[in-house]
């Protein structure tokens, strides 16, 4: 009979002397329906106005009712989740570590610490440096879940770090699911210039993958929080999302024509910064 995953870290964490003998006894993670990150992008194109729509949004839809039901609904009853924000290959801030919440009080504890201080933006856009920053994350929980889930948003493709389908594919290699939130919200100026307008489709084809992974689109900031909620309950509930407007796109194959790389060539090809408008 094989024996349930437990992660070598998350054991060794287990190994504790005992007062009677000071033997070392084997105690088991603590067992969760889901181990979640949030991986939220906060890169220069987002705008401090949108930096705090994306803190508000996940605060809201954290304590929302329908999450707290999914949560509570699982067979363990509580997951653990750990809130991260990220921007280039080695920017990567736990604002929240790994965080049990079990019902609408602890989920109301971790919406506070998203809004004790406001987001610090960084350069540069590396969806591959926060996939691999989870890797890690994941080794050092002390927790054992069902399943573990990578939750990503962002509004531009990889530009830097290594190439984001060798990210993916390590960590879906480990058993993690990398869900997306695509941000295709209409930029201006710098940030504009990196815009890509079919991201849904590199999302869907370059950066979501493993078990059941899933992206929603967000057109329109005002739909972020219905997004973020929509999503965290789909990821919990095992796919009861409910009949949302907002559509939901499953991983696929790498469809012809899907360049995986285009955010390092659009970053490369900046001569524009210097030849000004035309």
């Amino acid at each position: 009979m094989s024996r349930p995953w437990l992660p070598l870290p998350a054991l060794r964490a287990g190994l504790l002397l005992t007062a009677a003998g000071g033997f070392a006894v084997p105690v088991l993670a603590e067992p969760v329906d889901v181990e979640l990150i949030l991986a939220v992008d906060v890169s220069l194109s987002m705008s401090p106005d949108e930096l705090a729509i994306q803190r508000d949004g996940y605060a809201a839809a954290l304590t929302h009712g329908e999450v707290i039901r999914a949560i509570e609904d699982g067979m363990h009853g509580r997951i653990a989740l750990a809130y991260v924000e990220w921007a280039g290959d080695s920017v990567q801030h736990v604002i929240v570590p790994w965080t049990i919440i079990a019902n609408g009080e602890d989920a109301r504890r971790v919406a506070e610490r998203l809004t004790v201080a406001p987001s610090n933006s960084a350069r540069r856009t590396s969806i591959s440096g926060v996939l691999d920053f989870a890797a890690d994350l994941f080794a050092e929980s002390a927790h054992r879940g069902m399943r573990r889930v990578v939750d990503v948003s962002g509004d531009g493709p990889n530009n830097q770090g290594v190439p984001v389908t060798q990210a993916r594919d390590a960590l879906v290699a480990q058993g993690v699911t990398i869900n997306g939130l695509p941000l295709m919200t209409t930029g201006r100026g710098y940030a504009g210039r990196f815009d890509l307008a079919e991201l849904d489709a590199y999302y869907r084809d370059c950066v979501i993958g493993g078990p059941g992974a899933f992206m929603i689109p967000v057109n329109d900031w005002s739909h972020f929080p219905e997004a973020v909620r929509r999503k965290l309950v789909l990821e919990l509930a095992g796919g009861a999302g409910g009949r949302d407007a907002l559509p939901v796109l499953r991983a696929s194959v790498q469809a012809e024509g899907t360049d995986c790389m285009i955010g390092e060539k659009m970053w490369l090809n900046r001569s524009w910064m210097w030849e000004g408008d035309r």
